[in-house]
């Protein structure tokens, strides 16, 4: 019997062709897959909730600068890591509490361009318009006041006057001198701040901490969705950025980790950033090369064997093969050279009614060069393989010797 299949006989389910197509399908959507689990939350906004921050579409919110800037060829960047915070392009900070952590960004920015962005108002989400926010009212003077506290104190007003002109300092753009937003919050002239931007009345608008190139905006909505809704103010929020960021640099970073939105590396993402790319790579590779050898036939097919073969020899080999499994090797050489003894018995003669060791000693009076006990046993003493199969040689050759 075979199991052995007519597969010649059966005609093809699917050609080579669609075969290779489907799997490149499968693999390139495989690929596609992981490749938006890792990434597909830096594409877009993920979600994000409302609030004073760049990701944010509220009218508090700094997404609409973020967009302006993309149209405007100026490279804008969401930083979600903290391991992002030494880029050399301005960055741009947005804490919305004066008890954010500050320290270990500022520290990370100790001689690049950094916006400080103070906070100004206390909003709460509208429940009817998902991303959207009611503006309850102008958060407490000590919320902007602690964001750079205690290493840098300053002193937040309120102007309620408005719509008088900002006064650009020194070489600021005079497309900054656009009407202050209603009300105008400001920080009261200090050693500590170098003012570029004023009001009417010489309050600081946007300073310069001494010796440093951090500098603080006190009013956000110079920069907010709800304030660069005109074009004055748009350009006015562009030119600010563009004069605060370094020489030779064209790109904005804009920080959401002040705003509790980071996004820690998953192991999905690390395999397609450097270092790890790289083993990623040989990995695609090692798999590829698997993939060729098993689709493809290397050398002539060989076929395969029946799974019960024909013959004498056949059964012999079945037969030794259940006697080794079986563990009874040991035992052969005693029963084989009792098969000899009844061999020799039919052969020479031997009287019956002998019982076995009369037997062996009638088979030792035959005469020889060797005797028929010594054979014997040596073949019962025989327990390995090799030492079975010579004692059964030697057995055979003497029954042969004798009958010549």
């Amino acid at each position: 019997m075979s199991d052995l299949a007519t597969s010649r006989d059966r005609p093809a389910l699917f050609r080579p062709v669609t075969v290779a197509l489907l799997l490149a399908v499968g693999v390139i959507g495989f690929i596609g897959s992981l490749l938006l689990g890792a990434f597909a939350p830096d594409l877009g906004s993920g979600g994000a909730p409302a609030g004073s921050h760049a990701l944010s579409k509220a009218s508090t919110g700094y997404a609409g600068l973020v967009e302006l800037a993309r149209a405007t060829g100026r490279y804008p960047s969401i930083i979600r890591d903290e391991a992002d915070w030494d880029t050399d392009n301005l960055l741009v900070i947005t804490p919305e509490r004066g008890a954010a952590d500050m320290t270990n960004i500022l520290a990370a920015r100790t001689n690049l361009s950094t916006l400080i962005v103070l906070p100004k108002w206390l909003t709460a989400a509208d429940q009817d318009n998902p991303g959207w926010v009611n503006i309850v009212g102008l958060l407490p003077a000590g919320e902007p006041e602690g964001v750079l506290a205690p290493a840098t104190r300053l002193r937040v007003g309120r102007v309620k006057r408005f719509g008088r002109p900002l006064v650009p300092v020194g070489d600021t753009p005079k497309l900054l001198a656009v009407a202050a937003p209603r009300p105008l919050q400001a920080i009261a002239a200090t050693p500590l701040l170098d003012p570029l931007l004023t009001d009417e009345r010489g309050h600081i608008v946007l300073g310069r901490i001494h010796n440093t190139k951090r500098y603080v905006l006190a009013d956000p909505d110079l920069l907010s969705n709800h304030g660069i809704r005109d074009l004055p103010h748009a350009r006015a929020a562009l030119a600010l950025l563009d004069h605060l960021n370094a020489p030779g640099v064209s790109g904005i970073a804009f920080d959401v980790v002040t705003n509790d939105l980071a996004r820690g590396r998953s192991p999905l993402k690390l395999m397609f950033v450097p270092p790890f790319v790289g083993a990623t790579i040989l990995l695609a590779v090692a798999l590829a090369l698997a993939g060729w050898q098993a689709v493809t036939r290397f050398g002539a097919p060989r076929p395969r064997t029946r799974a019960i073969a024909f013959g004498k020899v056949a059964l012999i080999d079945n037969t030794a093969a259940l006697v080794r499994r079986a563990g009874r090797e040991a035992s052969l050489g005693y029963r084989y050279a009792a098969l000899i003894r009844d061999r020799a018995r039919a052969v020479f003669g031997v009287p019956t009614g002998l019982r076995d060791a009369e037997t062996d000693a009638y088979l030792d009076g035959l005469g020889g060069d060797t005797r028929f006990t010594e054979l014997f046993a040596a073949a019962e003493r025989a327990d390995r393989r090799e030492d079975i199969l010579g004692a059964a040689c030697a057995l055979n050759h003497w029954l042969w010797e004798e009958r010549r």
